[in-house]
């Protein structure tokens, strides 16, 4: 019987199965093009080929495992560093800031790494998931901002994101980077922000 290193039995199995996707992901953020094997993602986690079987079933299994943990964490990163943000013009610049962040993490590797192996349906319907739930609170802070479409406005971000994110696959300076795509957007919700949140006029309730 496997030492449990945890102080439970579901503790230890997250922890296992965490670990053997961290590993998975350390393959593919080296330029995978085919679905990690158990051999090398077992050893890269310390752990015997065997173990791999406890936790997936098959090598799709495993990328469909490592699909579902990849986008939803890209989205969550992204939703905390806005929340903490606070006003709608430092949500915005924390949207920037973190999409930019994770390319430099090596997250949009990974990513692009996955998105290449697995079949496009299955990648489509995740990326547009993930594209909405990003999108969403970005809009929202646009709309504070008094955006007359922040959906569009929304989009015009995230084609400079993406325009930075090609440059730091490039291998740009991360700083340069994000100094210069803040240099873009700063000046936009600078000014909304001080023009005022618009409110009703004809609503005099405090």
């Amino acid at each position: 019987m496997p030492r449990i290193t945890a102080p439970t039995v579901a503790e230890h199995r997250e922890a296992q199965e965490r670990a053997l996707l961290d590993a998975a992901r350390a393959v593919l953020a080296e330029g995978a093009t085919e679905i990690p094997g158990f051999a090398e993602v077992a050893a890269r986690a310390g752990l015997a080929r065997s173990s791999m079987y406890q936790y997936f079933r098959s090598r799709q299994h495993l990328l469909t495992a490592l699909i579902e943990d990849a986008f939803p964490r890209w989205s969550e990163r992204v939703e905390a560093a806005m929340a903490e943000a606070g006003a709608p013009d430092q949500r915005v610049l924390a949207y920037v800031r973190a999409n930019l962040d994770l390319v430099a993490d090596g997250e949009h590797a990974i990513a692009a790494a996955i998105a290449s192996i697995a079949p496009r349906d299955v990648i489509a319907e995740s990326s547009a998931a993930m594209h909405r739930q990003l999108i969403a609170p970005l809009a929202a802070a646009l709309a504070e901002l008094g955006a007359q479409d922040p959906a569009a406005m929304a989009d015009l971000i995230n084609a400079v994101v993406h325009a930075a994110t090609r440059q730091l696959e490039k291998g740009a300076d991360v700083a340069a980077v994000r100094q210069h795509t803040e240099e873009l957007i700063a000046p936009y919700v600078e000014r909304a922000a001080a023009r005022g949140i618009p409110t009703n006029s004809g609503n005099n309730t405090p």
